[in-house]
């Protein structure tokens, strides 16, 4: 009877356990799914709700420590399902890898192109948007995909600092490289069409998010946190300000970042323009953050505000949502207290991110993003790995490539005919990356590129230039010479230190325009062996005179692409007709040239205001071809001002190869009741034609592109005038000109 009872006690105990693990259970699923029903009955989780009313409703559930929260440079709130994101840097690639460190503790490859000033001397917008394409891609496969872990520190993101819209002013300027070139309509078009390629065609989601840089008008990188940029409000609109417009209204992108700068004696940080011009009349709604380090420069290099409460209230009053700086929560919150912040200004402009958090698809379910998937599969390639990459890029750096001398048909080099080849100095076997490059999956010399171009047929030796009398008996030796010379980005350097004073970097102006004893280099291996080609890496323009003078070929080409020597091979050996051109002026020397810090380009700045014949011109660039223009005509002989007008011409190649031709539309004012610039791009077309073809080039004029700012009327102004119509090969080059009335 004893063993019945102690049975029953353990079944009554096991009984009461298991409803007590039932009870416990039950509540726990009705806990959690009383979360998960909260989880998904917020107004902002409805997609169908517009997105004003998402954004608002996510504002209205937040305390004020979760809004000051929300201006770090990765903001998130957990307990409303809002991820935390902030950006990544992507000028020429998504740059997640170990150039620039940005790859912390664990570097991702990406697929890399030419530096920007190389992609610009493409002068081709669709293979800036396919490389916008690779890059919004890269970057949504990396975020979404389970191989790549969203770790602390990480700058995985969907929001991509480019493109780099500032312009190429001077070019002393030490990050030159970042740029399109010197250009604001050229400028605008690029950024245009990289803003598309990042963004994506899907009429409500983003594939990733374009956030340019840096507004604005920052050129120089001495002392550029105490310096200001001064000029007037027309220039503010014509010049420096054009491309972030055309980014914004025309490529549809919402974001920026504030400079370093200030602008008229008043920090961009905090600059009234971000309000009246960016959001005001540009429709800027998203992320405008600073650059690192801008909150604090407020009070210290700039010493515009006492305190940093103050400079809380001036950012925030400005429009900033974001800091790339830490300790900024206190003093938000202390200028709340103070009155000199509301919190409903704080309201407003956190929206910005949200906004683009919404658009990203971060917010919503799977099935209504388009982009949601990328990455998923983990059995697929890795897109930097595919052969459409590699391609792609090979094609953007063959497009890069500018031809500035071609003395008697030197190149291209005919592998047959020769049997030895010498390449010598300090950029021959290396792929130099810059501070915002990615990582590519791999890297290809100019040493490489020949090798695999000749093969074993041909021999290849080479000297690095340590040893000019090496270099010199190579040279000898050797049927042809190919020189690799031009600039280093520094990565192995020291913050603030290169070679030598020609060589500029982040926060470091180059001192002179000359290449030193590179040049010289060059000179005694012309004496050795005048069969020589010389190519220019370079992220700046060279005074390279006596090169020009006595070199029969030089080639320019920009730094960083995963491609390089198999591009230039191509360009070398002629199985690509170059067709890239310049993108600014190249001045002969520092002579030709303003002051540094002279913003007023009206001074001799730019080819619309160049003073003297520069070596190079704006536009230049030479082929294996030759091309006639001919039979001009417009499609009205007069425009009225909210009308357009097409330019069409005939090119013909009159040469051996097939080439491209980059037709270039310059128009001239005769009759304007203000300064304008000698003459402005207005249009350009890259175009292929094959040996003795003849195609019709049509080339859009919009009225409006003709417009000055009007300062008495705050607004554009197309003027009754006669203008030039001016198309050439460079800006310097002008085949066939015609005069039209604007009405």
């Amino acid at each position: 009877m004893k063993n019945n009872l102690k049975k029953e006690n353990i079944i009554g105990k096991l009984n009461i356990l298991k409803l007590t693990i039932f009870l416990f259970t039950t509540l726990f699923c009705f806990s959690q799914s009383i979360d998960l029903f909260a989880q998904t009955t917020y107004p902002f989780q409805n997609p169908d709700l517009s997105l004003e009313e998402r954004v608002n409703n996510i504002v209205s559930l937040m305390t004020l420590d979760e809004k000051v929260a929300f201006l770090a440079e990765r903001p998130g709130l957990e307990r409303l399902g809002i991820p935390n994101m902030g950006h990544s840097e992507g000028l020429h690639g998504l740059a997640l890898g170990r150039p620039g460190n940005w790859g912390r503790r664990n570097p991702i490859t990406t697929t890399t192109f030419p530096q920007s000033i190389g992609m610009g001397e493409t002068w081709d917008p669709e293979i800036i948007k396919l490389s916008g394409e690779v890059e919004g891609y890269e970057a949504r496969y990396i975020f979404q995909s389970p191989k790549f872990p969203n770790e602390r520190g990480s700058f995985r993101s969907l929001i991509i600092r480019a493109p780099n819209s500032d312009l190429g002013r001077d070019p002393r300027w030490g990050r030159n490289e970042e740029c399109f070139g010197e250009d604001p309509f050229f400028n605008g078009i690029m950024s245009v069409a990289m803003i598309k390629g990042l963004q994506g065609d899907d009429p409500t989601y983003w594939q990733s998010a374009a956030l340019l840089k840096h507004f604005l008008a920052n050129s120089n990188e001495e002392n550029r946190t105490s310096t200001s940029s001064d000029f007037d409000e027309r220039l503010f609109y014509e010049y420096y300000s054009m491309p972030f417009q055309m980014g914004f209204v025309e490529g549809g992108a919402k974001c920026f970042m504030t400079s370093y700068n200030l602008v008229n004696g008043i920090p961009a940080t905090v600059h009234p323009m971000i309000e009246e011009a960016a959001v005001k009349q540009w429709g800027v709604d998203g992320v405008i953050c600073t650059d690192a380090g801008g909150f604090r420069n407020l009070t210290r290099s700039q010493r515009y505000y006492d305190n940093t409460t103050q400079s809380a209230a001036g950012t925030v009053n400005a429009g900033i949502n974001q800091y790339l700086d830490r300790n900024f929560e206190e003093p938000v919150k202390t200028a709340i207290e103070e009155g000199l912040l509301t919190e409903k200004r704080l309201d407003e402009v956190i929206k910005g991110t949200m906004r683009v958090f919404i658009r990203l698809g971060l917010l919503d379910p799977p099935d209504k993003d388009p982009y949601s998937q990328i990455g998923k599969d983990t059995t697929q390639a890795e897109p930097w790995n595919t052969q459409k990459n590699m391609d792609v890029v090979r094609l953007a750096t063959q497009k890069s490539i500018v031809l500035l001398k071609n003395s008697e048909n030197f190149l291209p080099l005919d592998k047959s005919k020769i049997k030895s080849i010498a390449m010598i100095g300090p950029r021959t076997d290396e792929v130099v990356f810059d501070w915002y490059s990615s990582e590519p999956p791999y890297a290809v010399t100019p040493l490489a590129g020949v090798k695999n171009k000749v093969g074993k047929r041909v021999k290849v030796q080479y000297a690095l230039g340590d040893s000019i009398a090496a270099a010199v008996n190579l040279a000898k030796s050797s049927d042809v010479v190919i020189i690799c010379v031009g600039n280093s980005p520094n990565q192995d350097n020291a913050w603030k230190k290169v070679n030598d004073d020609g060589e500029g970097r982040e926060d470091l102006d180059r001192k002179i325009i000359t290449l030193g004893i590179q040049e010289e280099l060059v000179k005694q291996v012309m004496v050795a062996n005048p069969r020589t080609v010389v190519v220019l890496k370079s992220s700046f323009p060279y005074a390279i005179n006596w090169t020009q003078e006595n070199v029969p070929a030089i080639i320019h080409m920009a730094h960083s692409s995963q491609e390089e020597g198999n591009a230039l091979a191509d360009v070398l050996f002629g199985d690509y007709n170059p067709g890239g051109r310049l993108v600014q002026t190249s001045p002969m020397s520092l002579d030709q040239l303003p002051e540094m810090m002279d913003y007023n380009i009206r001074n001799g700045s730019t080819y619309m205001y160049f003073k003297e014949d520069p070596l190079y011109s704006f536009g230049f660039g030479l082929s294996y071809s030759s091309f006639d223009y001919s039979n001009l005509k417009t499609s009205t002989p007069n425009l009225s001002k909210d009308g357009s007008v097409t330019i069409s011409l005939d090119i013909e190649n009159t040469g051996k190869r097939d080439g491209d031709e980059v037709v270039q539309l310059y128009v001239k004012h005769l009759n304007s009741e203000v300064g304008r610039p000698l003459q402005e791009l207005k249009g350009f077309e890259r175009v292929n034609i094959k040996a003795g073809e003849r195609k019709t080039v049509e080339i859009p004029l919009a009225a409006q592109r003709l417009a000055y700012w009007d300062i008495s009327k705050n607004d554009w102004h197309v003027e009754r005038d006669s203008i030039e119509i001016r198309i050439g090969s460079s800006s310097a080059d002008i085949r066939l000109q015609q005069v039209i009335s604007v009405e």
